[in-house]
C-alpha cells in the first residue's frame, strides 16, 4: 500500500465516479490508481482544491520514526544543549514518563494559492477561496494517534495503531503508509514537547540563523537510505526527506519548523516526473497546560514543484497555506483505550486479500 507522504491527489469527475464505483475492489489500490491516473496529478484544478488541501496539509507525517536517545557521545555537544534547553524551556521534563495521551482540538483555515507570489498574508487572500475546518486529535503514548479533520465538508481520517499508518479520504478509501511508523508532523508542531524532543535528540547541529525576527540554533534530521527504500515502491521513488528545527536561543522553544522531500514518479512506458514539496510551519502562542508550554496557534506554508520532461510547459509550481488555532488540549484522558487506534475493518480486509505487508496483530491489540 502506498506511504502517507502529501502528494496532491486531484482525480477528475470521471475518475471519481469509477473509484467510487469500484472501491471495493482490490484492484483500486491506491498504488494501481496512482500508476493507471498519473497524469491526472499533473493538473490543479480549482473545484479539487479540497482534496489538495486535505491531501498536503491534512494529516501529514513527519519524516523520521521515533528511535531510542542516542547517548551523549553519539551527539554533538550543541545539539544536546538545545533540546535540553527546548525541555526546561517547556517544562516537559517534570511529566516525562507521566503523560500516557494526549487530546487536542483546533480549528484551520486553508487555501490553494494558483501562482507563488500572488498573496503575502496568511489563509489564502489569493486566487483561491478559503477553506475553513476543525480537527480533533487523540494521541496515546508511544506511537499511536488519531485525527479527524473536517475542511469545506470534507472529512479526512488518518491513525496509527503502533504498527501500522493509514489514512482515509473520501476518494480513495481507506490506505496504508509504507514504511516504519512515524509520529503526525501536526503534534510536532509545539503541541508535544516530548515527543519534540525524543526526534530531535539525535539531530545534527548545523549553525545558527535569523527568522522570523528571532536568532534560532538550527538542528537538521534526515531520512535514512533505509527509511527511504521502506516508503519506496516500483512507482513512486522517496529520493530525500529532511527536517530543520529552529530553536530559539533566547526562550528555547521550538519556532519554526521546515522539511522538504523529493519524489520521483514513473509508471512503466512513461517519463518519469519529480515533486520536490517544502513545509514550512510557523509555531506561535506558548502557553502552559498543566504546567508544560504548548503552542496554540502557527502558520504553514507548502510549496509544490513538479518538474520532468514530460511537462511541455516546463516546471508547475503550487503554493498552499493553512492558518490553525489550538481551542483546547489535554493529557491523561480517562477512558482513552487502544482499541480506539485500530486501523478501519476495510484495511485489514484489503491487507488480507492482496498479501500486503500488514505488520499488526489487529485482533489481538
Amino acid at each position: 500500500m502506498s506511504r502517507l507522504a502529501p502528494l496532491a491527489e486531484v482525480p477528475n469527475d470521471e475518475e471519481m465516479e469509477e473509484l467510487s464505483n469500484n472501491c471495493s475492489k482490490k484492484s483500486h489500490t491506491w498504488r494501481n490508481w496512482l500508476r493507471t491516473h498519473l497524469s491526472s496529478l499533473l493538473f490543479i484544478h480549482k473545484k479539487s482544491d479540497h482534496r489538495i488541501l486535505l491531501s498536503v496539509l491534512g494529516c501529514p507525517l513527519f519524516p523520521l520514526s521515533f528511535h531510542p536517545k542516542l547517548p551523549i557521545s553519539q551527539v554533538s555537544s550543541s545539539a544536546e544543549y538545545i533540546i535540553q534547553h527546548f525541555m526546561a524551556a517547556t517544562g516537559c521534563r517534570k511529566v516525562e514518563g507521566m503523560v500516557k495521551n494526549m487530546y487536542a482540538t483546533g480549528k484551520v483555515v486553508m487555501a490553494v494559492v494558483d501562482e507563488l507570489g500572488s498573496t503575502g498574508s496568511p489563509a489564502g487572500s489569493g486566487s483561491s477561496v478559503s477553506q475553513k475546518g476543525c480537527f480533533f486529535m487523540w494521541q496515546m503514548v508511544p506511537g499511536k494517534w488519531l485525527i479527524e479533520l473536517v475542511v469545506g465538508g470534507h472529512k479526512i481520517i488518518a491513525g496509527s495503531d503502533g504498527n501500522v499508518a493509514w489514512r482515509h479520504t473520501p476518494w480513495l478509501g481507506a490506505h496504508a503508509a509504507k514504511g516504519g511508523i512515524r509520529p503526525l508532523r501536526r503534534a510536532l508542531q509545539g503541541l508535544d514537547p516530548l515527543a519534540i524532543s525524543a526526534v530531535f535528540s539525535g539531530a545534527e547541529y548545523i549553525g545558527e540563523k535569523h527568522i522570523l525576527g528571532v536568532d534560532c540554533f538550527v538542528l537538521k534530521l534526515s531520512a535514512s537510505h533505509k527509511d527511504l527504500a521502506e516508503r519506496s515502491d516500483s512507482t513512486a521513488e522517496m529520493i530525500k526527506h529532511i527536517v530543520f528545527g529552529y530553536f530559539s536561543q533566547r526562550s528555547g522553544l521550538l519556532i519554526y519548523l521546515e522539511d522538504s522531500y523529493l519524489t520521483r514518479i514513473q509508471s512503466p512506458g512513461s517519463f518519469a516526473t519529480y515533486w520536490e514539496t517544502t513545509m514550512c510551519t510557523r509555531i506561535e502562542d506558548y502557553r502552559p497546560v498543566e504546567g508544560v508550554m504548548i503552542a496554540h496557534s502557527g502558520y504553514s506554508s507548502v510549496i509544490i514543484t513538479t518538474f520532468g520532461d514530460n511537462l511541455r510547459t516546463g516546471p508547475a509550481t503550487t503554493r498552499m497555506q493553512e492558518t490553525y488555532t489550538i481551542d483546547d488540549l489535554a493529557f491523561n484522558v480517562p477512558g482513552l483505550s487502544i482499541d480506539s487506534f485500530i486501523p478501519p475493518e476495510e484495511l485489514q480486509k484489503d491487507c488480507s486479500e492482496e498479501n500486503l505487508d500488514c505488520r499488526y496483530p489487529l485482533q489481538q491489540q
